[in-house]
């Protein structure tokens, strides 16, 4: 029996090598070989951090007759969501069409022709077999049937394509279901409304409708980290002052920092919070939150100095925690780390009151479990408990003595597994919030990881010209990159220019984005989710919502903004805001899903708002730095002054282009391409970039 997995570059599949299913990874070969055969594809979609995709892993792929019944009727096929979200975006519409809700592992059964007539998820081994056995009896006395209800099922997606605005990436893992935009149609006049200052008001009204006052976030359980809406408050709030928007992101933030949903001893914040206080976490952790989460505390830290003294721990705590666990030897991030360890979920991270006593002693561990709120009847399962911190340690000397036992203790115990694929969507991501967060904190050692996470993804990921989406050890994915790629990476190109004021990046930036616009760009303004160069499926991918990371159109489109500000690139600002209005019905209609492309709109609507800054004499740093001498002076007040201005404001610190006075630093502050003199007072910066 053949399973062609082994030499795949992804770990998710790799864990599938040796199942007794003969499976195919997606490519026209598996579906000729169902031609061949006259027999039905058995679609499985899921990713290597997914607890359900193990579950049914162990109890069905397995299992020796389920890879019997497999390997005789069906021609098997195993996707990597996260190497392949085009595949996955079209078979979750059709799960969620047939079904009313979607998830992963996602089980589809298609014809030869990659037209689903039956979807759903995790399936227990029994049903799945039924299932097989089902479909296998039908398909040979009533194909025809089958593959007429399939074409029927792919026209009516076909046709509801051209009605439906947008719709959010996807559902959560497993059975867990986050709210769909099903029934969010078009506006009925066939010209979208723009994107104004009076939507950017609506659609801060509209989250505070579902703001929950008492825990913080949006809606009800499960909770999952709302990062890109959170960054458009915070720069709501810096262009308007308005208080209701930085009170959501406050608690939101602080609520989270406290909670099981981030990680107490190692930092980084799991997948979402199950219940609607936080307490238990989807173990998995994903470099896509977690690089998102970085960039929205270290903007918190920025506007409120309330918030700074812990908004800034869990900064450093985060970006301890990317560069000792997710860091790769190809200088750049891995995609996640498992929600099981040994097949159990959480087993790593939870503890009880005895654990913490044979860990501390007895005093200690006691102090610690009231601390931490561990208590012996436990908040998660078997008499076990996450760990929150609730409320600030009345001794930080003791807790940071307990924090170093128990992560040490922790270490002694099983790990999960990390799924070590670099993705350049998320890579992105992490690039951007570590050079931001690495100049707001003044730690360039973070910016010096993002240029070498830059180059690394620019050498390799770029083939021939054209952006791939992963790679693995070094060897780089044949699938070709989609829209987020693009613009998550120009993103974080552009973030790196404004840290270093090295014209490099931008103008690689640039070159990505140019790029986009070609690939991507669609009569109507707006950006298609894959390129026109990319593999046509049975449907049109739609992912242009944000959900869970940004959608490819708000990706480029904040990209777009920024790239048109610090390169004067009057094209780029008015693609950006033609890709914005063709998305607005989205944006009034649910803009708890899209977060990022109200970012853009929020920056785009304060010109956008720039900041040049002269080089500082230390401001041509070594590559790694060795203390505080490194930084910037200490009566660089102008410096200061632009770490303090709103959140929105963009600055570029060592314009070359921006001549010292007399000796001393300048500021050049802009609004769009319009730029005032340069200036020397800092107590005029943040005036003059409020505009």
């Amino acid at each position: 029996m053949a399973n062609r997995l082994a030499s795949s570059t992804s770990p998710y599949l790799q864990q599938h090598a040796d199942n007794p299913v003969a499976w195919w990874e997606w490519g026209d070969e598996a579906f000729a070989e169902a031609r061949r055969r006259g027999v039905p594809v058995l679609l499985s979609i899921g990713y290597a951090a997914c607890h359900w995709c193990h579950v049914m892993a162990h109890e069905s792929f397995q299992d020796q007759e389920v890879g019997r019944v497999l390997s005789q009727d069906y021609v098997a096929i195993k996707v990597d969501r996260e190497e392949r979200p085009d595949v996955d975006a079209v078979y979750m519409t059709a799960t969620t069409a047939l079904t009313g809700h979607g998830g992963w592992p996602m089980t589809c059964v298609l014809t030869p022709e990659a037209e689903p007539f039956w979807a759903g998820t995790y399936l227990p081994r029994e049903n799945f077999l039924q299932l097989l056995t089902a479909v296998t009896q039908q398909w040979r006395t009533d194909r025809e049937r089958l593959e007429q209800g399939a074409r029927q099922i792919v026209t009516a997606l076909q046709e509801a394509e051209t009605r439906v605005a947008g719709r959010p990436d996807g559902p959560a893992d497993g059975a867990s279901v986050v709210p769909t935009l099903a029934g969010l149609g078009a506006p009925e006049d066939t010209d979208p409304p723009a994107v104004d200052l009076e939507l950017l008001t609506h659609a801060t009204r509209s989250l505070a409708d579902d703001y929950d006052h008492q825990h913080g976030g949006f809606g009800r359980a499960p909770k999952f980290p709302p990062s890109m809406v959170l960054a458009f408050l915070l720069r709501h709030h810096g262009r308007t002052g308005d208080p209701s928007a930085l009170q959501m992101v406050r608690g939101t933030c602080e609520a989270m920092a406290r909670s099981g949903t981030y990680d107490q001893l190692g930092g980084g914040f799991a997948r979402y919070g199950v219940d609607r206080q936080w307490v238990v976490p989807h173990f998995e952790k994903m470099l896509y939150d977690n690089a998102l989460l970085l960039g929205v505390y270290a903007d918190l830290a920025r506007a409120d100095a309330t918030s700074r003294p812990w908004a800034e721990r869990v900064v450093r705590e985060t970006v301890a925690w990317l560069l000792d666990e997710m860091w790769t030897e190809q200088a750049a991030f891995a995609s996640s780390l498992d929600a099981d360890t040994d097949g159990v979920e959480g087993l790593t991270y939870v503890w009880t009151p005895e654990e913490l006593r044979q860990s501390l002693g007895e005093e200690d561990g006691a102090r610690a479990a009231a601390l931490l709120g561990v208590t012996e009847e436990g908040t998660f399962e078997h008499g076990a408990s996450t760990l929150q911190l609730r409320a600030d340690p009345e001794d930080p000397a003791w807790w940071a003595s307990v924090r170093e036992r128990l992560l040490l203790r922790r270490t002694l115990r099983p790990q999960p597994a990390r799924d070590d694929k670099v993705v350049t969507a998320w890579n992105g991501l992490a690039i951007a919030s570590l050079a931001h967060a690495g100049w707001l904190l003044e730690e360039p050692d973070w910016v010096d990881v993002a240029a070498r996470c830059a180059r690394f993804l620019l050498s390799e990921h770029l083939v021939d010209g054209r952006l791939r989406r992963s790679s693995r050890d070094g060897q780089v994915g044949a699938a070709l990159g989609v829209a987020e790629d693009y613009g998550n990476l120009a993103d974080g190109l552009l973030a790196l220019h404004r840290a270093t004021g090295e014209t490099i990046w931008m103008e690689q930036a640039g070159v990505l984005l140019d790029q986009a616009v070609e690939l991507f760009g669609e009569p109507d303004g707006s950006f298609a989710a894959t390129g026109h160069d990319a593999e046509q499926l049975v449907l049109t991918p739609q992912f242009q919502g944000d959900n869970a990371e940004p959608g490819g159109l708000s990706a480029i489109s904040l990209a777009l903004v920024r790239h048109g500000v610090q390169a004067g690139r009057v094209d780029h600002l008015a693609r950006a805001g033609e890709a914005l209005d063709a998305s607005s019905a989205l944006l009034r209609r649910a803009p708890r899903f899209a977060g990022w492309a109200l970012t853009a709109a929020e920056e785009l609507a304060t010109g956008p708002a720039l900041v040049r800054l002269s080089p500082a004499r230390s401001h041509r740093r070594p590559a790694r730095s060795t203390g505080p001498d490194e930084r910037a002076p200490a009566s660089d007040e102008l410096g200061r002054a632009a770490r303090h201005t709103p959140v929105g404001t963009l600055v570029v610190d060592g314009d070359a282009s921006i001549s010292l006075t007399d000796g001393a630093r300048a500021a050049v502050v802009c609004h769009g391409t319009t730029c005032g003199l340069p200036r020397t007072d800092p107590a005029q910066l943040s005036r003059l970039a409020h505009g």
